[in-house]
């Protein structure tokens, strides 16, 4: 089994099995995909449709079939020369009774052989809480609780729990001597049984708790802030066996080909545990069977990366999942121009900043404070013993250290460093750097010297003989930096934030507004350089708006003025539909302002304004989509204390403007049938672009129509496949340009592209990238590079900004005189070859000293050709 060369993600579920995707095999293989990428496949909580919770990694899922239907998944792969990668989940485990190594621990406390399986703190600094793990299950106070009668003790097959509602929680071995004792004596009803009662969950190795008290008093590192998902301890070479043992049997027995890691920086050494899993992958590849033992594993991180961070090599790994690809194509087509008009559109509607930072520093403030105080206050801990082993900083005040820590998280410009006492890379150091810098700006300035201790401890400047405690700092340093960015940032910032929300999705850069061509270029090129085989994708399971939404609202950045007008006409237009809610909180103006753009962005192709019945389905996909948005944002509304008025109010706004195609809905609707053609062209520019850069191209199931989703659930509806499948015909996708709106050009253009892929896999797997340049009045409307491999060359090329050109046709191609003189420069070394096109029938083209533009996209706004040679 070769690399993979194109992958097709499925999200698996007790309704779509290992048998249900076993049945698309057929179709992955005709449209051109080399691997299926499946979500979490070991055993998960009963009825999760992610997969992310899991209960019991030595298992594959039951609800998915089990390992019977993963290895009849991988036979009917193989016979169509597919392989399988699978999502797998190192950071973290679903609690509660299925989970058997959870259980154990509760059960048996310190004892218990799972408890090192778990990154839990026996010594908080609550001391109730040393020698128990902390259990926030609790809807209300703990004596409320009590004397409610909603905690009992429950017996089921002669053993005895601790039963409240859904959750069962064991009893300590020793804590029930009499076996005449009956429930009876244990009753909440009467004064005595909760006497009796109490004094038994006191002597358990847990501690029931109200969930209001988790962010401040849990002694177990979560999934960032959900109590239901603790934190593993991978780093432990027992637990890294026992998390893995299954996965590497499938990986030896040729099930499976490779790996996706999920949350790699929630691990304590993210570069020491992946170069472990690959030297694992790597013993035990002669094992695999035929072909497969060729091949090495295939090893992706999912890791969000800023735009000045790169992937660590030393890690080993084949790259990231893809979600800093997402970015750059994103940025890529957004106009710079719109930027001021839509900052002053956003502060005048919503009378928030303008600046990202702003919105993000605020966020990280409450987020550390609301979610993540007791690691916070972990945090301080660590760093206190770091202080006091050495005399010149052992009066440093654990306040001071609580204050000053908190300033540099605020102003930390990446998800963490991997810096040790002693080990930090340059690139550690500077993000350092500039968290410090940040830091003294905002912080107290009789706290600036303090800054400057804690500076030297988090380059990694060894502290003498305080190596141990600086260590245990460090990472705990990480490992709350990390979840604090992802929190604060892609789950609050991004929906606070409405400049323009094509530019807020999962790993993607806020401050950034737009990139240029050349810019484009050079990061394209450090692909091919650094890691030719990382994913590329533009859609994922986690993403906030569908690959085709964001491309339709980058538009938007073309026609900012116009877009202004608009939304300052829609916003008095909804004023009366607001006071006819008759609610004290009316949806404010940043809420309709973001309202708008996924209105038009996500607007279906074929939806009419008359049409009742899509009419109130899209306005129900879209009340769903607003809950969450307004929950994530914590401004009025909150997943902790939903504010009911308010939500209410959203809702009953989307419905009074779906209700009647009034003044405000035709306006929307005529400007989703605007931009309509140039984000479909920006749709297909992106589709191209990532079937030729360097990398493998990722597609998440059903996006090879346009994916005009919005965040989950939304985007992980159950895909019509039977459709896709007869709609796979082999016509080329100029041929369905008049009919582009029914998705099918788009399904057409990968098809065409995968074949190109297949038919050439070097040239696209390890082929040198080659920026063409481009000149005349338009050239930054085009995007044009070569990938060349020996005697091999593939030439791609791409409309950029299409608004303006497009005119306010239905048609997706340009016509020639709107480009004038726009040419692209060929090289010399190029000259003179003889290429085909992949998206025409029967086109050649043969390269010139420079291309005319004003040729190329009369028919399609995109163009790929690969040489005979």
């Amino acid at each position: 089994m070769t690399p993979p060369r194109a992958t097709l993600r499925l999200q698996l579920h007790r309704g779509f099995t290992l048998d249900d995707a076993a049945a698309q095999v057929p179709y992955a293989a005709a449209l051109g995909m080399s691997h299926l990428y499946l979500s979490p496949i070991l055993t998960a909580r009963t009825g999760s449709q992610h997969g992310y919770d899991v209960v019991d990694p030595t298992r594959v899922n039951p609800e998915l079939g089990g390992e019977q239907a993963l290895r009849r998944l991988a036979h009917e792969a193989q016979r169509h020369g597919l392989g399988i990668i699978a999502d797998i989940v190192p950071n973290h485990m679903a609690i509660g009774p299925q989970n058997p190594w959870w259980m154990d621990v509760l059960r048996h406390g310190q004892v218990s052989a799972f408890a090192k399986y778990f990154d839990i703190d026996w010594k908080p600094p609550n001391r109730q809480l040393h020698g128990k793990i902390a259990m926030p299950i609790l809807g209300r106070p703990y004596g409320e609780a009590l004397a409610a009668g909603e905690i009992n003790l429950h017996r089921e097959n002669s053993r005895a729990y601790i039963r409240y509602f859904d959750h069962f929680l064991p009893l300590a071995e020793s804590t029930i001597d009499r076996p005449q004792d009956s429930n009876h004596d244990f009753d909440p009803a009467s004064e005595a049984g909760r006497e009796r009662l109490h004094f038994l969950l006191e002597q358990q190795h847990y501690r029931l708790m109200s969930w209001r008290s988790a962010n401040d008093e849990i002694n177990w590192r979560r999934f960032f802030d959900i109590n239901e998902l603790a934190a593993l301890r991978v780093e432990d070479d027992e637990v890294f066996e026992a998390v893995h043992a299954l996965i590497f049997q499938l990986y030896a027995d040729g099930v499976l080909d490779g790996v996706r890691i999920d949350h790699v920086d929630g691990l304590a050494y993210p570069g020491a545990y992946c170069r472990k899993l690959r030297q694992r992958f790597r013993a035990l590849q002669p094992q695999r069977p035929g072909n497969k033992a060729q091949a090495p594993a295939y090893l992706i991180v999912e890791k969000i990366l800023s735009r000045e961070e790169t992937l660590p090599a030393e890690w080993e790994t084949d790259g990231t999942t893809g979600y800093d690809f997402m970015d750059e194509i994103s940025a890529l087509q957004h106009a710079a121009p719109g930027e001021q008009a839509l900052n002053a559109l956003w502060v005048r509607a919503s009378h928030r900043s303008a600046s990202f930072p702003a919105e993000e520093l605020l966020a990280r403030g409450q987020i550390l404070q609301r979610s993540f105080a007791a690691q916070h206050e972990a945090l301080v801990q660590a760093f206190d013993a770091v202080a006091r082993s050495d005399l010149r900083t052992r009066d440093i005040a654990s306040g001071a250290l609580c204050r000053c820590l908190a300033e540099i998280l605020g102003h930390f410009p990446v998800y963490r460093t991997y810096a040790l006492p002693g080990h930090a890379s340059a690139a550690d150091e500077a993000f350092v750097a500039q968290a410090i810098a940040g830091a003294k700006e905002t912080c107290l300035p009789s706290d600036r010297w303090l800054i400057d201790i804690l500076a030297e401890w988090l380059s990694g400047k060894p502290i003498g003989a305080a190596i141990e405690a600086q260590t245990v700092a460090l990472t705990r340093f990480a490992q709350l930096s990390a979840p604090l960015c992802a929190k604060a940032v892609e789950d609050t910032a991004f929906y606070r934030y409405g400049r323009l929300i094509s530019r807020n999705d999962v790993g993607f850069d806020a401050r950034l507004f737009s990139c240029s061509v050349a810019e484009f270029h050079r990061r394209m090129q450090a692909r091919a350089t650094h890691f030719p085989r990382a994913l590329l994708a533009t859609a994922t399971h986690d993403h906030k708006r569908g690959e085709d939404v964001r491309a339709r609202l980058a538009v938007l950045s073309e026609l900012a003025a116009d877009w202004s007008r608009a939304v300052e006409r829609w916003l008095d237009l909804a004023a009366p539909r607001c006071a006819a809610i008759k609610s004290e909180q009316m949806p404010y103006g940043g809420d309709l302002a973001i309202l708008f753009q996924m209105i038009v962005g996500a607007w279906p192709p074929l939806l009419t304004a008359t049409n009742k019945a899509g009419l109130t389905a899209y306005a129900s996909r879209l009340a769903a989509w607003q809950i969450k948005a307004l929950r994530e944002a914590k401004l009025f509304s909150d997943w902790s204390a939903p504010n009911a008025v308010y939500e209410n109010a959203a809702t009953d706004f989307i419905k009074s403007l779906f209700g009647e195609p009034a003044d405000l809905l035709l306006e929307l609707a005529e400007f989703a049938r605007r931009i309509a053609p140039p984000g479909a062209v920006n749709g297909l520019a992106q589709t191209l672009i990532k079937l030729t850069a360097p990398g493998i191209p990722d597609h998440y199931q059903g996006t090879e129509y346009w994916d005009l989703s919005l965040v989950d659930p939304d985007n992980r509806l159950p895909v019509d496949f039977s459709a896709r499948q007869q709609t796979l015909d082999g016509s080329y996708p100029v041929e369905l340009a008049t009919t582009w709106r029914d998705g099918r050009i788009k399904q057409s253009v990968i098809a065409h592209g995968l074949a190109a892929r297949r038919q050439e896999p070097a040239l696209f797997s390890d082929g040198d990238y080659l920026a063409l340049e481009a000149s005349g009045p338009l050239a930054e409307h085009v995007v044009a590079f070569a990938r060349t491999f020996d005697a091999k060359l593939a030439l791609a090329l791409a409309v950029r900004l299409p608004a303006r050109m497009i005119g306010d046709g239905d048609r997706l191609g340009i016509r020639g005189e709107v480009w004038q003189d726009t040419r692209i420069h060929i090289p010399t070394s190029l000259r003179g070859a003889t290429c085909s096109s992949v998206l025409h029938r029967d086109q050649r083209l043969v390269l010139q000293a420079t291309l005319s533009v004003a040729d190329m996209f009369d028919a399609l706004p995109i163009g790929l050709f690969i040489s005979g040679g």
